[in-house]
């Protein structure tokens, strides 16, 4: 009792100090608690959340090319394979990159029509993927990371000496899968040689990571009314910091694809994705769309989950992606369509477009420039 008063009468003849301490407490430590719990949540979601499976055994057939190695950027072996254009007419080279938890391979579901209709495919593991090699202490996640960047950078590199020593011109097309599609664009961004690049399932680590804070924030937290009227400028300083820990737990970098194609010089884009993606929303497709400079196209599948917009809709997506080639990459003069094609979707003057704003859902058609 008698200590209780002593620390009464401190209080009372401190009451300046002891209401600053408290208003310090309120509004500095008790965030930053808040704060770091939601950073723990948000570590467990990047070590635990997987992609649904995106490919089944007998889901498409192989197809064998040119055995190839080389390196990635930082020096570690790749492995990958070049598949031959069919035919006398050569169109161009695509650098193909596939989807976590996948190889090479993969390409038989995007790239048959391509390599069918004159197209050179490079094909490539990543690293931890297939016969590429993984360094110690790196684990492979769905994030895309500046290893997988350094990937993909030893990929367009072999191509274009590749393409030097066909004596052929040094421009090429990228076409990306999932977390492959973040590796394309991000390489696309900072090399002009890049005349063409077709993205399915894309998205910024950064604003995917907020997409699942607030989707999950409800299981691991009782504090309801507090997260769900939190301002957008909670989630964002949130992820920044989230992805500051998330660079020093697992020992790499997460470039941001959203500041990448919002810097990107204008290149063709086509952006595919799933309307019924559960795991990666249409809507972040449709945030790096509106980045994006022209031309640029969009395709929401209809009916398409995470991947699958290829099984789903394989004629409609064969005829999108080789004519978007066609008219970007394949055709020596690019203000027109190719002879192979001449009803190509995307030859200029041509009208692929059902008058859908970029933000409409559910629609089978393009969003055009």
């Amino acid at each position: 009792m008698l200590m209780a008063w002593s620390i009464m009468e401190v209080i009372a003849r401190n009451w300046a100090m002891v209401a600053i301490i408290s208003t310090i407490v309120i509004l500095v430590v008790i965030p930053i608690l808040v704060l770091l719990k939601y950073v723990r949540i948000s570590l467990n979601i990047m070590r635990t959340t997987k992609p649904p499976l995106a490919r089944g055994p007998l889901d498409f057939e192989r197809m064998l090319g040119e055995p190839v190695t080389f390196p990635a950027l930082d020096g570690l072996p790749l492995s990958g394979m070049l598949l031959r254009a069919r035919g006398a007419a050569r169109k161009g080279l695509i650098v193909f990159a596939h989807e976590f938890c996948s190889d090479m391979y993969s390409c038989a579901r995007y790239c048959r029509p391509l390599v069918e209709r004159g197209y050179d495919i490079l094909t490539f593991d990543f690293r931890g993927h297939g016969r590429s090699d993984c360094p110690p202490g790196y684990v492979p996640r769905q994030w895309v990371t500046d290893r997988e960047l350094a990937d993909m950078r030893g990929a367009v590199a072999f191509a274009e000496n590749w393409l030097a020593e066909q004596g052929r011109a040094i421009e090429l097309g990228l076409f990306g899968i999932s977390r492959g599609a973040c590796a394309a664009i991000l390489v696309a961004a900072e090399n002009r040689r890049v005349a063409a690049l077709a993205v399915d399932g894309a998205f910024s680590t950064d604003t995917t990571i907020e997409y699942f804070m607030r989707r999950w924030a409800y299981i691991f937290t009782s504090m309801r009314f507090a997260y769900e009227n939190y301002p957008t400028v909670f989630w964002r300083f949130l992820r920044a910091w989230m992805i500051y820990f998330a660079r020093r737990e697992f020992g790499c970098r997460f470039p941001s694809v959203r500041k990448a194609i919002a810097r990107m010089a204008p290149r063709p884009m086509l952006f595919i994705h799933g309307e019924k993606d559960s795991y990666l929303p249409v809507e972040q497709s449709r945030k790096l769309y509106v980045l994006a400079g022209q031309p640029k196209f969009l395709w929401v599948a209809p009916g398409a989950r995470h991947n699958q917009a290829v099984v789903l809709h394989a004629e409609r997506y064969s005829d999108l992606t080789v004519s978007f080639f066609d008219r970007y990459l394949g055709s020596e003069d690019r203000g027109a369509p190719t002879a192979a094609r001449p009803t190509s979707l995307f030859a200029r003057g041509s009208t692929p477009v059902t008058g859908v704003p970029a933000a409409a859902s559910g629609a089978d058609a393009i969003v055009a420039p």
